[in-house]
């Protein structure tokens, strides 16, 4: 591996990471582990997933006029490499958005680009094209399609229909949510899944979380049966949706 050299210290935007000794979540006749860092681990098929990367955000945003610290892409290769590396993981489903706009890996430099080649060179890589890059660029290696269907498991960006027998997991509304617990207030990031949808938190530095209660979720979930998983400092913790606020 080509030897990346950050420019601030990799403590100050690391997140925890772990998989969760506690919680498992299950679609269909699947059983997957969530991570701390929102990397979600499927142990049959030695396959990590991860939604939303938006690589070279701060980037984006600079280039608009926002200026913000231009490490989250460090930062985001560094937290994927510490799942990829503490799961073993054998495959790589990127489920869209992995780039924050269309020609951000224009911009990419060249120690950026040896880090992502060598994570595809390692592991089976499978780039699901979102709407914030519709074509990832093919030099990076692995494979990319729209969708990736797994039996009667539909992995996608955005979430859709999903027929009868099937399940289906999916990103781009990077959902967060808000509980009460014991006399304190919870919020964060969260897996959000009634057993036959599961939409994952957004894995990039700088992505925020969508309120579960916004209009956009909206007749995605049956409530009733739903479930979310919060990220914690230092623990997953599982609550029902009902009690999202």
């Amino acid at each position: 591996m080509m030897p990346f050299s950050p420019k601030l210290p990799t403590t100050s935007m690391q997140r925890p990471q772990g998989l969760s000794k506690t919680h498992t979540i299950t679609l269909g006749a699947s059983r997957f582990v969530p991570d701390l860092s929102g990397a979600l681990f499927w142990p049959d098929e030695r396959m990590v997933l991860i939604a939303d990367l938006h690589l070279e955000q701060g980037a984006s945003l600079a280039r608009r006029g926002l200026h913000v610290p231009p490490y989250d892409t460090f930062a985001t290769l560094l937290q994927l490499e510490g799942v990829l590396q503490q799961t073993k993981a054998e495959k790589l489903v990127l489920l869209g958005d992995s780039f924050h706009a269309r020609d951000a890996h224009v911009h990419v430099d060249a120690e950026t680009w040896a880090r992502l080649t060598s994570i595809t060179s390692r592991v089976e890589t499978t780039w699901i094209t979102g709407n914030h890059d519709p074509l990832p660029p093919e030099a990076l290696g692995g494979t990319c399609v729209d969708e990736l269907v797994l039996g009667s498991l539909i992995l996608r960006h955005i979430p859709g229909e999903i027929p009868e027998g099937c399940a289906e997991i999916a990103g781009h509304l990077h959902p967060g949510a808000s509980i009460h617990h014991r006399g304190h207030r919870i919020h964060g990031k969260c897996f959000a899944t009634d057993g036959r949808r599961l939409i994952m938190p957004a894995f990039g530095t700088y992505t925020g979380a969508l309120s579960l209660r916004s209009d956009a979720f909206e007749g995605l979930f049956d409530e009733a049966a739903g479930a979310v998983f919060m990220l914690g400092r230092g623990a997953i913790h599982r609550f029902q949706m009902q009690r999202v606020r």
